[in-house]
C-alpha cells in the first residue's frame, strides 16, 4: 500500500461515523492466524439522545453476534446479548474482556491492515431501526484495547 493510500485509509477510519444518533469511534478487529475461525471487533459507541444496538452483521463471517464477557463465580464466560443500550451522553466501549462484536466462522483469515465492513442495527427512541455501516481496521493478533489516558497528581 502506498503512503498516501495508507494515510487516506487512516483518516477515513478515524472519522467518527454519525447516523441514527450514534457516534462510532476507533473501530478495529483483532487479526487472526490461518486456521482461526473467530475473532472480535471493538469500538466506542456514544449517543446524544440514547439508542439501543439490536443487531450486527458482516460479510466477513457467517455468524456475527454481540457478546459480553462476565465473571460467574471464578470463571470468565462469554455469552451473546440480544441488545445493548447506549445511554444519552455516555460512551459504551466494546473492548476485549467486555462487550464486543463476535465474528464467527470467518470466511478468510484477517491480516493486519485489512478492513472489515460491519453493519450495526440501531433502534432509536422512536423504535425505528436503522443501519450504520462501519469500516473496522484489522490490527495485529496481539492487539489490546487502545491505552486510555491516565492522569493523576502526585
Amino acid at each position: 500500500m502506498s503512503k498516501s493510500a495508507g494515510l487516506l485509509l487512516a483518516c477515513l477510519l478515524s472519522v467518527p461515523a454519525l447516523a441514527a444518533d450514534l457516534e462510532i469511534k476507533d473501530p478495529w478487529v483483532r487479526g487472526t492466524v490461518p486456521a482461526q475461525k473467530a475473532t472480535g471487533a471493538f469500538m466506542q459507541l456514544s449517543s446524544k439522545g440514547g439508542v439501543t444496538l439490536v443487531g450486527v452483521a458482516s460479510p466477513a463471517a457467517s455468524v456475527v453476534e454481540l457478546h459480553e464477557m462476565v465473571m460467574e463465580n471464578t470463571v470468565m464466560k462469554m455469552r451473546p446479548v440480544p441488545r445493548l443500550d447506549v445511554k444519552p451522553g455516555q460512551t459504551v466501549e466494546l473492548k476485549p474482556g467486555s462487550y464486543h462484536v463476535m465474528l464467527i466462522d470467518l470466511k478468510k483469515p484477517l491480516a493486519k491492515g485489512d478492513v472489515v465492513p460491519i453493519t450495526l442495527k440501531v433502534e432509536g427512541k422512536d423504535k425505528k431501526v436503522e443501519t450504520v455501516d462501519v469500516k473496522a481496521e484489522v490490527r495485529d493478533l496481539t492487539a489490546a484495547a487502545p491505552a486510555m489516558e491516565h492522569k493523576h497528581q502526585h
